[in-house]
């Protein structure tokens, strides 16, 4: 509510975004983008703790 306590909502509060065409991608590749993301994040994972036991051992 602003200053002057009017309660209808704005143009944009009733809309919803939208996705251009050009940058919607279909829900299989939607998959294979995702499961590529996590074989990476799983690829991160060992070095994180290869590190972490480096740190230990300096300590």
């Amino acid at each position: 509510m602003g200053r002057d306590d009017n309660k209808t909502g704005g143009n944009n509060a009733r809309s919803l975004p939208q996705t251009p065409k050009n940058q919607k991608i279909k829900p299989a590749d939607m998959k294979e983008e995702m499961a590529r993301e996590f074989a990476e994040l799983r690829s991160l994972q060992p070095k994180r703790e290869r590190m972490n036991a480096n740190e230990k051992k300096r300590k």
